[in-house]
């Protein structure tokens, strides 16, 4: 009989957690484990002790482990049945990483130990241990003074999304101390954080910071994964990124970025990738799920069970219909919102993880419990609406906005001179209610984008034809072959001034449609300072001077441009409309209208002119006392554009040789090129 003052084990919550006693609880799920053994390894790498969780509820083995404190690094061995044809890939020889872990150290030094099979034998079993080879989980505290830390809830009519990588934003900062930049410290210094606020953005959206493995191919040509989109640690912040080392102090440096940028009224929006993880294919190494339960954590082939079903083009996907995956993407959500004290995700790949069968489905489970989570009730949510086998662009439910692929196309294709453009830009510009409306959802549904991280910047889109990926080793057949930039002219860096004054006009088009357009816009982190990847677009691989951001060529003139758009949007309601606005015709005063050049409205004959690549949009709200006028040419010649009765001023232009004069009843719009007026509508 046990005795009643005597502690008990318990199976929730699963992962390490400490008790006043000086021990630790610690909770594995597994269906199809016999035994879980918990391994503390000390500083050298040597096995301090070894316990048996010795407790089964359901099917979490629990147990107490008394040489587990903060600090600690340990590792687990899953002994049970090796069948792969059944989906069975228990090896008690491999120390595996803790799914819950709330940090990682070191990384995976790649040799066949870390497989459980044999190279190239997929169904051999593989004995050669791996420790010594693996990162190993470490133990953390919670404690952490925040202060009178708390969530800017910055409402999403007024975020501007800043997309940036926590190590090149700051790795050549001149204005951070040398020994943190790169960091989450780095981030955090007052110049970083400084940077931020003067631009304007008001919520950075990280690249994956949770733990993540180096590709052992990249490892062997002397390259590197820079994007992190290859989790293996839902918990744990990524360790190279932190300037206190890799036992436990990650956490904390973490958690005080956090809080500096919620102090400058920043928010913090966290890029996961929660659709796959670092494990790979039948052919991929044994790091942690793959070990601890392959069938429940990952969706197999239901034919072939030693396969693997992928949606993700990277070997693997979660198996998202079962319950012990969706609770290890629900618990680690709500660890980052309340113990990291973030403000929000975007989910890379997220159609994946609607997948409960082949299918997309708009009711699964993951987005049903996403929904119903008192936790995430208040946190941001975007999700990447398509994987490799569909696209869903609006197919998400009311309460999340979506990365709109469309807008990106179609922006690109009217400010090339695309004909037959004007129609589709005219719809993404008004917040795409040819995709939203329908369903009842709001123009903040739409997250915005001309340009993001996995592709071209923006500097580079409008000066390479094609992309430019020789340095990536893969004779420049990655990423994508994109139709949707023009160069301006002659390709690359160019003496030519006509060419580089059409250059700069372009990218403040771009930035001038994504910032004045209904939706949520997001920049990427380096175009207003036109930062350039020299044509690679798919950098992925690139933790270098390439992706870094390089502060000693910024575009200052760009960059004070872009933050005037910014500001701009948030002084006039106008420019950031929460529901589709209709036309003047209608009893609204929330208003956009659309002029053909000589002043006459559009009508539907004009909107099937292929040969119509210049318009001015009206816009105004009734909760301001501005209205605009914004004139776009994206032809190949001058265009002549008859203003609205009213008393204009010219507000800003792409053209630095744009001159209005106030109360001219036309104004002549070079080619390729905006002028944006306003008047007092009273």
């Amino acid at each position: 009989m046990t005795d009643a003052a005597s502690p008990i084990s318990k199976p929730y919550p699963l992962g390490v957690s400490l008790l006043p006693s000086g021990e630790a609880d610690v909770a594995v799920y597994s269906e199809t484990a016999d035994s879980i053994t918990v391994v503390v390894v000390d500083d050298n790498g040597a096995e301090v002790s070894s316990t048996v969780l010795a407790e089964r509820t359901g099917h979490v083995f629990h147990g107490f482990v008394a040489d587990l404190g903060p600090g600690s690094r340990y590792g687990l061995r899953v002994d049970g049945p090796w069948n792969p044809a059944e989906g069975l890939r228990h090896n008690r020889n491999k120390l595996l990483l803790d799914p819950y872990a709330r940090a990682i150290a070191g990384g995976v030094e790649w040799n066949e130990a870390v497989f459980s099979h044999h190279h190239e034998k997929p169904d051999e079993f593989n004995d050669a241990d791996s420790a010594g080879s693996m990162p190993l989980s470490v133990v953390t505290s919670s404690d952490f003074d925040w202060g009178s830390d708390s969530p800017p809830r910055i409402p999403l009519d007024r975020t501007v999304v800043y997309e940036v990588h926590v190590k090149g934003f700051t790795a050549t900062h001149p204005d951070v101390d040398e020994s943190i930049r790169g960091t989450y410290a780095g981030l955090a210094h007052p110049a970083a954080v400084a940077a931020l606020v003067d631009l304007g953005v008001t919520s950075v959206e990280l690249l994956p910071v949770h733990q993540f493995v180096q590709d052992s191919h990249l490892l062997e040509e002397n390259r590197r994964n820079y994007w992190g989109y290859n989790s293996i640690g839902f918990f744990a912040p990524h360790n190279e990124y932190s300037s206190a080392g890799d036992a436990g102090g990650q956490v904390d440096e973490f958690k005080s970025m956090v809080k500096a940028l919620h102090a400058a009224g920043i928010e913090v929006v966290l890029d996961v990738v929660y659709n796959h993880t670092a494990e790979g294919n039948h052919l991929g190494p044994t790091l942690s799920l793959k070990g601890i339960d392959n069938g429940s954590y990952y969706r197999l082939v239901d034919e072939d069970r030693s396969s693997y079903f992928d949606t993700t083009g990277t070997g693997n996907s979660l198996n998202v219909g079962h319950p012990a995956a969706l609770a290890l993407i629900m618990d680690s959500l709500r660890y980052w919102v309340t113990e990291m004290h973030v403000d929000g995700f975007r989910f890379d790949l997220a159609s994946t993880l609607t997948r409960q069968d082949a299918d997309l489905d708009k009711h699964s489970a993951f987005l049903d419990l996403v929904h119903q989570d008192p936790t995430l009730a208040s946190v941001k949510l975007i999700a990447e609406p398509w994987d490799t086998q569909g696209y869903q662009v609006g197919g998400f439910p009311a309460r999340w906005s979506e990365w709109n692929g469309k807008f990106r196309d179609d922006v690109r294709d009217f400010w090339r001179g695309e004909p037959g453009s004007l129609g589709a830009f005219a719809q993404r510009v008004t917040g795409s209610p040819d995709v939203y409306e329908g369903s009842r959802r709001p123009t903040l549904a739409s997250v915005n984008f001309v340009t993001a991280h996995d592709g071209f910047t923006l500097a580079d889109l409008n000066s390479y034809d094609d992309k430019h990926n020789d340095d990536n080793g893969e004779d420049n057949a990655d990423g994508e072959s994109d139709n949707r930039s023009w160069g301006c002219g002659a390709e690359g860096p160019t003496d030519d001034e006509g060419v580089l004054a059409l250059r700069a006009r372009q990218q403040r088009n771009h930035l001038a449609t994504l910032l004045l357009s209904a939706g949520v816009p997001m920049i990427l982190g380096g175009d207003e300072i036109g930062r350039s990847q020299n044509g690679n677009n798919n950098a992925y691989c690139q933790d270098n001077e390439l992706s870094w951001f390089d502060w000693s060529t910024a575009d200052g003139p760009l960059r004070e441009f872009t933050a005037d758009l910014i500001g701009l949007r948030a002084a006039h309601p106008a420019l950031r409309p929460v529901w589709f606005r209709r036309g003047s015709d209608s009893d609204s005063a929330d208003t956009v209208d659309f002029y053909r050049a000589d002043g006459e409205r559009f009508g539907d004959e004009d909107w099937t002119d292929d040969t119509a690549l210049s318009m001015l949009i009206r816009m105004a709200a009734a909760a301001d006392d501005t209205a605009f006028a914004w004139m776009v040419n994206s032809s190949s010649t001058p265009v002549e554009f008859t203003l609205p009765e009213a008393q204009w001023s010219q507000r800003l232009s792409s053209d630095p040789d744009q001159k209005y004069d106030t109360g001219e009843p036309t104004i002549l719009i070079r080619e390729h090129s905006f002028t944006l007026v306003t008047t007092p509508t009273s």
